[in-house]
């Protein structure tokens, strides 16, 4: 099947099956005739007799999270009736950055199938739900907050279309405000990230920050890899800045 092949088969996992795989199938057969989602799972099987790895249940691979991102990032760029150049490039520079150019390559091809399908989203996320940790899902919806705003701005439409997919994937109020508050200019913003508001004292702006600094740090995402610890920092290094900012504004040594 080629590089493009082993990439999907080797590197999938949970999405290879249910809504997620069914989505694949219809993507790769758009560019690719006479080839299956099956073709992929028999990939994956060989790529783990090879180097002596086990099928992951429960739990999700670094491919399950780039699939998993193309299929919710084409819900979103679609959400407002057009398919904007900026945010299709947003979706590129991220995978180029985190994966480098062939890996992103592989993706961004089969993110042109993806686009032309329709998506249950709801079903996709209750898959999604199912096999990632809540500090994986985290960091889709930031991933999904920077496509939006990729154009300058993020249109009601959009913002619907991601509280949605933060409420399919469990993600509550609180944190979808404070992933949020990282792509609006708010005077209380800082206080969003962490999940305060100006009212509180001190001593919770310091309990606060303890508690969202662990949420959010990069190890959180240890067992995608590397590349995701490293995409990961972006939104680490902006709850330490709100922290910053507060403590300037208040004082607090």
């Amino acid at each position: 099947m080629g590089k493009f092949g082993k990439w999907l088969g080797a590197g999938a996992g949970f999405t290879l099956g249910g809504p997620i795989g069914a989505i694949i199938g219809f993507a790769v057969g758009s560019f690719i005739d006479g080839i299956s989602v099956e073709d992929f799972v028999q990939e994956q099987q060989e790529y783990q007799k090879k180097t002596g790895g086990q099928p992951r249940r429960g739990r999700a691979t670094s491919g399950d999270f780039e699939i998993s991102l193309l299929i919710l990032a084409s819900v979103v760029i679609k959400s407002d009736g057009k398919i904007d150049k900026r945010e299709l490039d947003y979706v590129r520079m991220y995978f180029v950055k985190m994966y480098g150019k062939e890996r992103a390559n592989h993706a961004f091809k089969l993110f042109n199938g993806i686009i032309k399908k329709q998506v249950s989203t709801r079903q996709v996320c209750l898959q999604i739900r199912q096999y990632m940790s809540h500090a994986t899902r985290l960091q889709l919806l930031h991933f999904l907050f920077g496509i939006a705003k990729a154009d300058g701005q993020v249109t009601s439409v959009e913002e619907e279309e991601i509280r949605k997919i933060a409420s399919y994937l469990y993600i509550n109020e609180h944190d979808y405000s404070s992933i949020k508050a990282m792509f609006y200019d708010e005077s209380d913003g800082a206080y969003k990230m962490l999940e305060i508001t100006k009212d509180s004292t001190n001593e919770e702006v310091k309990k606060a920050y303890r508690k969202m600094a662990k949420k959010h740090h990069p190890d959180k995402l240890q067992n995608l890899g590397e590349e995701h610890k490293e995409g990961a920092k972006e939104k680490f290094q902006k709850i330490q800045a709100a922290y910053e900012q507060i403590k300037k504004e208040r004082g607090i040594s």
